[in-house]
């Protein structure tokens, strides 16, 4: 029989979190295919030098103040602190004053390491000297299973334990968003650059395949596979890719839709959706310098950002916490559970996402298969994604994104050639099924190679 040993660590280890990759692993984990005579398909987890199966990745209900979620709460108090802290240096007296920066630093260190730091240290000790949670249970490998690094493993310290699975015959499938943080480093922190880099290197020797969630990317990391380990070592791996779904899967019908997200949606004007976190790569100055424009000569098209606040973003949180159109022709909500997104991707005109550069999009398909029309940048995986389903603007030229606002605004019509009427996507079942699908065949067939090779 073969077993598909799927990882998902981190979204185990955080269950709450609700970005890309980890809606992607919860999701493909929930629609595994079911077991059958040939073939199994367990979720796992990495943790402490040993492997785990997962029994299940949600984990139990809490008491509201449990110590892990103390723990969550401690930790984006700190974010927000420095978030703030970034913000004050650059005002008078500390911009002006190397000395008032420094007093200014100590003071807010002093802060955050006495209420914060200290409580998540001990809350890490505590949670750390916990028993393994009876939601996963240890787990033995075999020769020929096949693990699937489907996870965001770059942070993960469980290398020595793949390699040693590895030497006992067990496959590495590497799942790949992106190559961004080298690609593009100068959206990242440096400190992840770092570490993408030196994972990169570790899966570029270690892995067997790799599988990618677009075409685009799919060609993006042959070619740096090449430069890295040359073209030999490349013919001797598997590439291939898999699509996204498009459910929300966090829906609870219990939780009461954000009530200034309903009072925005009851005014008559269009209003122009933005779903991503807010950080350098998902060029939210572009979209203030488009509708900025788009205002300048009269148009009453709202903009609505959703996503929580990210990294290198100061500048740009300041510049809408100041905008003179705030909560009259712009609005931002940074913790919106996916009753709310489901709501907004209801009730809004468009959705219009000017990322400079991306592993899929899945707002794209969120929104698109709940018949809200997408305007995007003009960037190779949009376009592989939306092909005539999409309007398209220039990333050098807000005006051009300014222009598709206003026309739509005049017209009602929506500048795509074709209508989403037409439109079908992936549900998470069918991106997970092709998935394995997918993987199974590259497995077979290296081990049909490899037979007729040896026989």
């Amino acid at each position: 029989m073969t077993r598909l040993l799927v990882e998902c660590t981190y979204v185990y280890e955080n269950p709450k979190a609700n970005s890309g990759i980890q809606r992607v692993v919860r999701n493909v984990i929930r629609e595994l295919p079911a077991k059958d005579r040939e073939r199994e398909y367990i979720p796992v987890v990495m943790l402490h030098g040993k492997l785990y199966e997962v029994k299940s990745l949600a984990p139990p209900p809490t008491k509201k103040w449990d110590l892990a979620s103390l723990r969550e709460r401690l930790q984006q108090a700190a974010n927000l602190f420095w978030l703030r802290y970034r913000t004050l240096e650059s005002r008078r007296p500390f911009g002006q004053s190397v000395w008032a920066r420094r007093l200014l630093y100590v003071g807010f260190r002093l802060f955050v390491f006495g209420c914060l730091s200290i409580p998540i240290r001990l809350l890490n000790l505590a949670l750390r000297g916990r028993q393994v949670p009876p939601r996963i249970v240890p787990l033995a490998h075999r020769a020929g299973d096949q693990l699937v690094l489907l996870d965001s493993s770059w942070h993960a310290d469980f290398f020595p334990l793949a390699e040693q699975l590895k030497r006992d015959g067990v496959g590495i499938i590497s799942v790949v968003y992106d190559l961004i943080p080298l690609t593009h480093p100068q959206f990242c922190d440096a400190g992840l650059v770092k570490v993408f880099n030196r994972w990169f290197d570790w899966i570029a020797r270690t892995a067997d395949g790799y599988i990618t969630i677009s075409t685009t990317i799919q060609e993006q990391l042959r070619q740096e596979m090449v430069r890295r380990v040359g073209e030999q070592q490349v013919l001797g791996r598997w590439f291939d890719y898999f699509y996204l779904g498009s459910d929300l899967d966090l829906i609870d019908q219990t939780r009461a839709v954000d009530l200034d997200l309903q009072r925005l949606f009851k005014q008559p004007e269009p209003v122009f959706l933005m779903v991503s976190t807010i950080e350098p790569r998902k060029n939210h100055a572009y979209l203030l310098d488009a509708f900025e424009q788009a205002w300048a000569v009269g148009s009453r098209a709202r903009l609505c950002i959703v996503g929580k606040i990210g990294w290198k973003c100061e500048a740009l949180i300041e510049r809408i916490r100041r905008h003179p159109q705030l909560g009259r022709n712009l609005f931002m909500f940074n913790n919106l559970y996916d009753q709310s997104l489901e709501y907004a991707y209801q009730h809004a005109t468009a959705l219009v996402f000017p990322s400079y550069v991306e592993g899929f999009g899945l707002p794209l398909v969120e929104a698109m298969q709940r018949g809200l029309p997408a305007m995007a940048s003009d960037i190779d995986v949009f376009r592989e994604i939306g092909g005539d389903f999409m309007a398209y603007f220039d990333l050098e030229d807000p005006q051009s994104l300014a222009n598709l606002v206003t026309d739509m605004e005049r017209t009602g019509a929506f500048p795509a050639k074709r209508t989403l009427d037409q439109w079908q996507w992936l549900s998470w079942r069918q991106a997970s099924e092709q998935l394995v699908e997918r993987i199974e065949h590259h497995v077979t067939t290296t081990a049909s190679d490899r037979e007729a090779v040896c026989g």
